[in-house]
């Protein structure tokens, strides 16, 4: 972190933005946090705070009273967010993560997240992977979905997992309480997007919405287990990782999961999740080659209320 610096701007600087000579003038900061800190009015220009596209005079004083560098940009421990490791030896790291709790911080302010909790318990973790913010997860789980997360401990192991998941050979099986009676097996296969009309993120059928080249294969197996009164609790088995693959497709596929409002479920009183469950991972293990299958069973949350809403 860069804090309480001044420094005069010189003739050869002069014309140019405030954000581009504060990058330059502190190359171990970051283009982002640079606008960041001149738009929350840490940085300031002759005593005054300005926008980013300020245009600098030779001779400005530019005060820096805040500036993160790019070793900030990680996830922080965090020792208060409670754990369940179902899985653990020295090359990865499989958490149970509960409905309502994201993967990782989208900004490294953030705490509270799964990666803030696994990184206080692992420390190794922050330093892995290809995106500060995830700290060697391999893969993300939408906050209002349950069950495993997997990261890797070292950096062979990160790298070979990620080519795994990659090559589409690791194997992901979800429990989903979806609306209507399921009676076979089958499998949708669809070309997602995000919805460009929307804000928020929402995946749509890209076919006749965005170009080739923005659509995103997505292929989901699903298998009816029981009926639970008006619902089909169903095995869900996916290869590809789109952004809410399976809950999008079973809502194109007419069967919305139970709860999940943004695809066109009923709401149900009193019930903060959508019923999905990410139950099993299947991948060789980094360091043996061999076979690897974890297991996280769905918490009594998810039990029991599928049980009371049947």
């Amino acid at each position: 972190m860069i804090q309480n610096t001044t420094f005069t701007v010189a003739l050869h600087e002069a014309g140019q933005r405030l954000d581009h000579v504060v990058c330059a003038r502190f190359p171990t900061s970051t283009r982002a946090f640079c606008r960041r800190a001149v738009g929350d009015g840490t940085i300031a220009v002759n005593g005054q705070p300005c926008f980013k596209g300020r245009k600098l005079r030779a001779g400005d004083t530019v005060t820096v009273a805040r500036l993160k560098e790019a070793c900030d940009n990680r996830v922080w421990p965090d020792a208060s967010v409670p754990v369940r490791v179902v899985f653990e030896d020295a090359w990865l790291v499989a958490a149970d993560k509960p409905a309502g709790l994201p993967v990782h911080p989208l900004a490294c302010e953030e705490h509270g997240t799964l990666m803030n909790g696994l990184v206080a318990r692992y420390p190794e973790l922050a330093a892995l992977g290809d995106q500060p913010l995830m700290a060697g997860a391999l893969h993300r789980i939408d906050t209002g979905t349950s069950g495993l997360v997997l990261a890797a401990r070292t950096a062979a192991a990160f790298e070979n997992l990620r080519a795994q998941f990659s090559g589409q050979t690791v194997e992901k099986v979800y429990l989903a309480l979806v609306e209507g009676h399921v009676a076979v097996p089958g499998r949708l296969t669809h070309e997602l997007a995000h919805d460009p009309a929307l804000p928020h993120c929402k995946m749509v059928d890209a076919r006749t919405l965005v170009a080739p080249d923005r659509r995103m294969r997505a292929e989901t197996a699903y298998a009816p287990l029981e009926l639970a009164g008006p619902y089909s609790l169903l095995e869900v088995t996916i290869r590809t990782g789109v952004t809410h693959q399976i809950r999008c497709q079973l809502a194109l596929g007419g069967w919305p999961i139970v709860n999940d409002t943004l695809y066109g479920a009923r709401p149900v009183d009193g019930c903060a999740r959508h019923f999905l469950h990410a139950y099993e991972i299947r991948f060789a293990h980094p360091a043996s080659g061999l076979p690897c299958r974890i297991q996280a069973p769905p918490a009594k949350d998810f039990l029991a209320a599928a049980g009371r809403l049947a």
